[in-house]
């Protein structure tokens, strides 16, 4: 048996190299073509003489008018590819809100919490009990000042409250790491989906720090656990449009008006997982920032799937039969989410993968569309595209589902899963959680390719691509900087 054992790794193993192998054969064909090519100019160059060149420098004194159209041409192209090509859009730092130790919220004290609230019947409190048991957050995740009282204050006041603690809180970091000004900033892109008080949440940014009052500022509201990437997306676009510019990102969930107080199991689920959290990003377009800044930005991939409507209805807010508002989540979640990675992946795969991956992915989709070879659908090799995934840490479920399906490796998901059990589901900032845990780890180096991707309502799956400029190191104040050493920690099954 251990000889079998021993005999089939091998042959894993040397599958893996021929795979390898081939890669790196494919991925450099080109140059090893140029090779000889090269070869053949330098001989040929080196028999000129002096007489031939001496032939040549004449003959372009006798056709100036060639020679002056032919400078106009360079200088007027030239000039048109500068003024029209897109500009770099660098991720200067991020800064993530870590809530206070008071806020914690221990397992045990969540479901005595819940039993003394009154409002969940025997059969939510054994739900809610087995759920949070196999949810995969620690007991460090914490939640809103509102929802520690008894009995609960969701009130309006306190959810602004919670939502200017998070987003001040990052924002303050983010200011002092980076040195910049709140005037200098010329763009700003909150994304907050259930809690859209008016004014709305980005004038609250702008009235606590005094921005100027010809600032670009959006506010997104609805769009899921994914509207980081969104938000992203629309501040790299209106920094093509205006020059020498800096943009803020912030995003952020409110968990003190969206706790579910009733008892539809599909509806329980988000009290297990949400937990309070947020974050603000700094993006330039400044050339002069790229020496300083950590990341620079090289595709946003974006797929909505809402014109299905099993899609569209499968994370949806709503009234339950007693009229009590919360979160529904659907049973064929998993099933929604996978069908809209494939489509996402689709558009992403032939931007990022090399052509190793892809003429394989290329040739089984031939066979059997052509021949009705009956190939099993060839998977593309992600790791070899990207060094860091990180994958939005909306539970335990998601992150096992990707893992199987991209064939990534313990260590590929390590910074989702420390997140999720670290500070619970923080909504769309997870994904800068997990960045900061790679750098509090040490892993990020200088030309790795980090792969951002989240799920969102709607229903949307959206991709960030960044290149790390230099070894990227942990900014001040990390949300991982006091425990990091703890990490990563042994999972109950």
């Amino acid at each position: 048996m251990n000889g079998e054992k021993n005999s089939s790794n091998n042959r894993v193993l040397k599958l893996k190299y021929v795979k390898l192998g081939y890669h790196y054969l494919i991925t450099h064909l080109l140059k090893l073509c140029l090779v000889p090519l090269m070869a053949v100019i330098i001989v040929q160059a080196s028999r000129l003489s002096l007489n031939d060149i001496h032939q040549t420098w004449l003959h372009l004194e006798h056709n100036l008018v060639y020679v002056v159209v032919l400078s106009a041409f360079v200088l007027v192209g030239s000039t048109v590819y500068f003024m029209t090509r897109k500009r770099s859009v660098y991720l200067v730092d991020y800064a993530c809100y870590l809530p206070p130790s008071k806020l914690k919220v221990e397992h045990d004290r969540f479901m005595k919490h819940c039993k003394l609230m009154g409002c969940f019947d025997e059969t939510s409190l054994v739900f809610l009990d087995k759920i949070l048991g196999r949810s995969g957050l620690g007991e460090e995740t914490c939640a809103p000042e509102a929802m520690h009282c008894l009995p609960p204050k969701p009130s309006m006041e306190a959810a602004r409250q919670e939502t200017e603690q998070v987003m001040f809180g990052a924002l303050d970091t983010l200011f002092a790491n980076t040195n910049v000004k709140p005037k200098d900033v010329g763009i700003l892109v909150v994304n907050c989906s259930l809690f859209n008080p008016t004014p709305s949440l980005s004038s609250m940014i702008i009235n606590k720090y005094k921005m100027r009052g010809n600032i670009k500022s959006f506010n997104l509201g609805g769009m899921g656990c994914s509207a980081s990437v969104i938000s992203v997306d629309l501040a790299k676009d209106m920094l093509q449009v205006h020059r020498n510019n800096y943009a803020i990102v912030v995003s952020t969930e409110n968990i003190t008006q969206n706790w579910y107080f009733g008892n539809n199991k599909a509806m329980l689920l988000p009290n297990c997982l949400f937990r309070i959290g947020g974050a603000a990003v700094l993006l330039s377009n400044k050339s002069v920032d790229r020496r300083r800044s950590k990341y620079k930005l090289i595709h946003v991939v974006r797929t909505h799937c809402g014109a299905n409507n099993k899609a569209f209805n499968c994370v949806r807010q709503e009234q339950d039969d007693i009229g009590k508002t919360g979160v529904s989540l659907s049973k064929d979640l998993m099933t929604i989410a996978g069908n809209a990675l494939k489509s996402n992946i689709t558009t992403l795969g032939p931007l990022v993968l090399p052509i190793s991956e892809q003429i394989l992915f290329f040739v089984t989709l031939v066979a059997n569309k052509l021949i009705n070879a009956k190939i099993k659908p060839y998977i593309p090799d992600f790791k070899l595209a990207f060094e860091h995934f990180c994958i939005h840490a909306g539970g335990r479920a998601v992150i096992d589902e990707l893992e199987k399906n991209l064939h990534l490796l313990p260590v590929h998901v390590e910074a989702s899963r420390m997140t999720l059990h670290r500070f619970g589901n923080t909504s769309s900032s997870s994904i800068w959680y997990e960045l900061a845990y790679m750098e509090a780890k040490g892993r990020m180096q200088k030309g790795d390719r980090v792969w951002q991707i989240a799920f969102g309502s709607g229903f949307k799956c959206n991709s960030a691509v960044w290149l790390a400029l230099k070894n990227v190191k942990p900014s001040c104040n990390s949300p991982w900087e006091g425990c990091i050493h703890r990490y990563p920690v042994q999972l109950s099954l």
